[in-house]
């Protein structure tokens, strides 16, 4: 049986013509970057606030779920339509995404227990001591990279009761992170912030395969709302 020809025609438009996809971005509980509700799954936070604008102005389609950090960033690794934040962007990691930022700037400082007499006041102060961090975290990277002895737990959450039980010395940590997970776990009178040793960028880090044309457009979007005073709303309510 013949096939008429308008029937081909319209066949083969619907095989060669690309389907919008849904963006898929996927995060971590980093609060105040990205919170998540642990009774809905719900993501909210200040590098999501900026991330959904973003979405909004590109009328992108997409998902934003949390996983454990070390899986969120092998999806936007191996995942194509996939993204990750909040990424500190390192020279390590340049080569493994398409980078869309910066959404924020992070400081990354160490803690130590409020009744610790030791008080290194630089990092190589530190390289007789064992750092605490968490499995795949920039700042574990930088440490591994520097050769120190490091102690990684699976979330930074963790971290702070391991230092108070002596299975590290130092905790290292984003400062706004560490405060937070001090308060919820009303533990900010029993460890004390030491010295800020750096400060990163981080970004929306989008798999490989991602158009070009879309990273771009992305970017400009971005620096738009920071000279709209979109980004700087955002952060004003986070502070």
């Amino acid at each position: 049986m013949r096939i008429p020809r308008l029937c081909v025609f319209v066949l083969s438009a619907l095989l060669i013509s690309p389907v919008h996809a849904q963006e898929i971005l996927v995060t971590e509980d980093y609060p105040p970057f990205n919170i998540v509700n642990p009774k809905t799954g719900e993501v909210t936070g200040l590098s999501t606030e900026k991330v959904q604008e973003l979405m909004r102005r590109a009328g992108e389609k997409y998902s934003i779920t949390a996983y454990p950090w070390a899986r969120s960033i092998q999806m936007a690794q191996n995942n194509p339509e996939t993204c990750v934040f909040s990424t500190s962007r390192t020279p390590g990691r340049e080569q493994l995404y398409k980078w869309v930022g910066p959404l924020v700037k992070n400081n990354w400082v160490i803690f130590a227990r409020a009744d610790d007499t030791r008080h290194p006041k630089t990092l190589e102060d530190l390289r007789v001591y064992v750092i605490g961090s968490y499995r795949n975290d920039a700042i574990a990277e930088y440490f591994s990279l520097k050769g120190f002895n490091t102690e990684l737990a699976s979330t930074d959450a963790d971290n702070p009761r391991k230092m108070l039980a002596g299975r590290f010395d130092f905790w290292a940590s984003g400062e706004l992170l560490g405060w937070e997970i001090l308060k919820q776990q009303g533990l900010n009178k029993m460890i004390v912030q030491l010295f800020t040793f750096n400060q990163t960028e981080m970004y929306l880090a989008c798999n490989t395969t991602m158009s070009q044309a879309k990273i771009d457009r992305w970017n400009q979007i971005l620096k738009e709302m920071d000279k709209d005073g979109t980004s700087a709303a955002i952060e004003k309510r986070y502070k």
